[in-house]
Parts: C-alpha cells; structure tokens; sequence
C-alpha cells in the first residue's frame, strides 16, 4: 500500500473504523485479484488526490463565469482547465466535463438532439447494445422508439448492409454507434455516410474505446459524430463520470441538456480528477501504455482461442475480448463464478446469435499494474484450467496473489 492511502487510512480509521476496515478491504481484494472487468481500470494516486480534495465541499451548479453559487473562483479555474485538455486530447471543438456517468451523458446527447417519441437506430442489446441504446427498463426504451441493428451470424461483425437497410426504412432522427461488447473497431466513416443519406444526426458512444483514442491506439469518432459521449474511466484511467465532446454549433444544446437539464450541480471534485487523467492521457507513456492494452488483449485472446474457447468476431482491435467458454463444458455465469473463486475476476455478457452467456474480458487494469504477452499467455492457459476443473481453485488463487504481488496496482 502507499503512504498516500496508508495515511488516508489512518484518519478514516480513527474517525470511522468500521469503514475504514471497509475501504482497506477492497483495496486487499484490488491488489491480490485479477481485474479483468472490460469497464474497470486502476487510476493514478492523482487521480485519486483530486478526488478526496477540498473540492468535494463546493457547490458549483452552471458553468465557469455563470455559477449560481458564489466562492467558484478556484473550481472555475479547474473546470476550464479540464475541459481545453479534453479538447486538446481529442480535437474536439467543444467538450462538456460535468456527466455524473456514461448513462447520463447519453441521456444528455438525446435530450440535447431529440424530443420523446423519436426513432433512433442502435445496436441491439444482444448484441452488446448499452441499456441506454434502447432497453425497455431504461429511460431510452420509454421515451423513444429504438430500432436495433446486429451484428453478421459468421464473423460477428457489425451488419453493414442491415444498418443502412433499417436507416432506410425507419428514418431514423438519431444513428448510435457504440457498444459494451464489440472488440472490433467501428467503422465511424461508414456511419457519418449513413446518417447524412437519411438526415440523422450520428452519436458514438465511446465509453470503452476512448482512451485508446486518446492514446492513438484505436481511430477517433470525433471527425465523424455530432455527438460523442463517453467515460472517464475504463481505459482512460481516469475517474468514474462522463464527458460529451461536440462541434461549436451544438456546444450550446448540449451545455445545456446538462445543465440544468439533466443534471444540478457538479462534482467538481470529479471534474478536477478528470483534468488530471487527460493531462495524464496526453503523455507519450500513456500511448505506450494504450497500444500495450491492445497487444495484451490481442495474446490473451488468442491464448483463448487455443484453449477451445470460441472468440467472437475471432479476435479483438481493443482492450476488450468476448468469449464462449461452452466448448469446455461451463456456461458464461458457472465460468465466471468459477473463476471469481481463483481470484480472477471478469463478467459475463449476451453472445451474438446464441441462447447461452459469454465470457466478457478487458486487460485494462492488468495492463497498467505493468503485465505484458507473457502474463496474458500464462493467464489463458490458468483460465482454461480453472474452467475444465484441471486444478484447483486455491492453488490458482495463490498464484494470482504472486503475480499481483510482482505487478501490484499500487506500488509501494
């Protein structure tokens, strides 16, 4: 543990013991298991300094120069700052920074281009389509009409010709591009395309690529998309909330489907935090670091592969790998509970065309706790193991808690 979190520690326990035993206990779990959840990743200890900050205290609702509260001189300063190193990270003529979420910056693209009842064209929920691209439990499936495009029943790949197909039919006021279970990249042109023949406009959701964009390691939307929302997280290691990134001719419309649409006040400590990923994002060593990801991806699955397990679309361009683990006897929920209890934590998702639960893996986390090739080679192999019941499960949970301990998230 660091001296940063060991003093942290101290002033919570004496003020609170029983939630600093809490606390304590989950960092133990971070660092002596494998995070292989695609949506998580480990952040700077600035990053985490910004987060436990005086700024937590203020009240900042509206924006920079146009509060609603006084004393927002200093938070001024530090929304400023995030939003040109947002810009800057991302060629982006305007960013927002205040997004609580991913949820709600997609929540605040809609209310920004779309009025309750409208037709929009997403991917599937089976797919990988997001809650917010359509679920009937989600505020997306109750106020608009969603129509869902999939993915190719071969390859796994997005549907091209289905795409423009339903675009054509449906007219659609909005086209999303975006998933939480596609390992390939998206082909941002071909969208654009399609919206401009049928008037839509075009968002991407990026939550889980964007911070290989920011590190070149995966092509940007921004060129192409009237709106892009995305995660502050994930692969960006930065804090959890959202952003929206947008030209200047809807800088306005979307501000303000933030605020006071949306959402009330910022959390300005959040948005200090996420000046200090992007500043992070835009040094070469987070470019090494995001191709890093995607070559650790690219070995992990293809260790998988050659453990029996199938790889959807055969392979992945980004930090994430979906997988049926069937061929070796186990369904997506019995493999990742049997896993868990190896110490190697992961997801399950929807397969493409299929009636069973998958494996959904990202190599985010294990990436920046240092591990490379090797270790993703090692890993495959340790998974299947575990999966055809090869070895037992505390065996494998103390080889974790030696590798952890070689690449531990937080290093002394």
């Amino acid at each position: 543990m660091s001296v940063t979190h060991t003093l942290e520690a101290d002033v919570l326990r004496r003020q609170d013991p029983q939630l600093a035993d809490i606390l304590l206990g989950e960092l133990e779990r971070q660092s002596t298991t494998l995070q292989l959840i695609a949506a998580e990743n480990y952040t700077s200890p600035a990053v985490l300094a910004a987060l436990g900050s005086a700024l937590a205290n203020k009240y900042a609702e509206g924006y920079p120069g146009g509060r609603y509260h006084g004393g927002c001189e200093m938070v001024d300063v530090a929304e400023r700052l995030a939003v040109e190193r947002a810009k800057a990270l991302f060629g982006a003529e305007h960013a927002n920074v205040q997004s609580h979420s991913g949820s709600s910056a997609v929540l605040a693209a809609y209310a920004a281009l779309l009025r309750p009842g409208d037709t929009v064209l997403a991917l599937g929920l089976p797919y990988g389509g997001h809650l917010t691209h359509g679920s009937p439990a989600n505020f997306s499936g109750r106020w608009f009409d969603f129509v869902g495009y999939g993915v190719d029943a071969e390859t796994g790949l997005i549907d091209h010709d289905q795409v423009r197909t339903l675009a054509l039919a449906h007219r659609p006021k909005a086209i999303v591009c975006g998933s939480i279970a596609y390992p390939r990249h998206i082909d941002y042109a071909f969208f654009r395309d399609i919206a401009d023949e049928v008037g839509a406009y075009l968002i991407a959701d990026a939550a889980h690529p964007m911070g290989l964009v920011a590190g070149g390691a995966a092509p940007s939307p921004v060129p192409y998309a009237d709106v892009v929302c995305a995660t502050t997280h994930k692969v960006l290691r930065g804090p959890r909330g959202g952003m929206l990134l947008c030209g200047a001719d809807l800088a306005e419309r979307v501000d303000r489907a933030v605020f006071p649409f949306t959402q009330g006040g910022a959390q300005m400590h959040t948005i200090a935090a996420k000046a200090v990923a992007f500043g992070e994002a835009a040094t070469p060593a987070f470019a090494v670091y995001a191709h890093q990801v995607v070559a650790n991806a690219r070995a992990l699955a293809s260790g998988l592969a050659a453990e029996g397990l199938v790889v959807t679309t055969g392979g992945t361009d980004t930090h994430l790998i979906t997988a049926d683990p069937a061929p070796l006897g186990v369904d997506g929920r019995e493999a990742r509970g049997r896993l868990a209890a190896a110490g190697i934590v992961l997801d399950c998702c929807a397969l493409p065309h299929g009636d069973t639960r998958g494996l959904r893996l990202g190599t985010a986390a294990v990436t920046t706790q240092g591990m490379g090739e090797e270790e993703m080679v090692w890993l495959a192999a340790t998974l299947a193991q575990v999966l055809r019941g090869a070895t037992e499960s505390q065996k494998v949970r103390e080889e974790v808690r030696e590798l952890t301990g070689r690449f531990p998230p937080y290093p002394a």
